[in-house]
């Protein structure tokens, strides 16, 4: 993406043009997520669950009710991608102790394994990546401040 220069007085069209190459970088990004997941042997769902149950913040335990705020999804289609990955041995849902409605979920070895190397990749193709999605939050950050004086 080449570097645009932000004139004192933009028009609507100039934020929009910016907004647009945003989501074109955002969106190739999240493309190659998706492809990268299918040829890992995993649905999108699955990576973006099992990076979720990984990824949790200290020890903080991973619930169906926590992926599916993370996940954007509603508690039974959480439960449903769990049991998928769960069948998959992804992951495990073991019952909470301090409360037995609530299901921990941990990743297997498998799991580990497969997100491991979906991390990888993913790490790599954001190295190169990267710079654009920079340079058009970048863009977009001046713009605003321009409107905002």
């Amino acid at each position: 993406m080449e570097t645009v220069d932000i004139p004192q007085t933009q028009t609507p069209d100039e934020m929009l043009h910016l907004l647009s190459e945003f989501r074109f970088e955002l969106r190739r990004f999240l493309q190659f997520s998706e492809q990268a997941a299918t040829a890992a042997g995993l649905q999108p769902q699955q990576h973006q669950l099992l990076l979720q149950v990984a990824g949790a913040p200290g020890r903080a335990s991973t619930t169906i009710a926590y992926a599916a705020e993370r996940l954007g999804i509603r508690h039974n289609s959480a439960v449903e991608l769990v049991d998928r990955c769960a069948r998959e041995d992804l992951l495990i849902r073991a019952e909470d102790p301090n409360d037995r409605r609530r299901a921990i979920l941990r990743l297997t070895r498998k799991g580990k394994r497969v997100l491991s190397r979906l991390s990888d990749d993913h790490a790599r193709e954001l190295t190169e990546r990267a710079p654009r999605l920079v340079e058009a939050l970048e863009q977009i950050r001046r713009h605003a401040a321009v409107e905002a004086r």
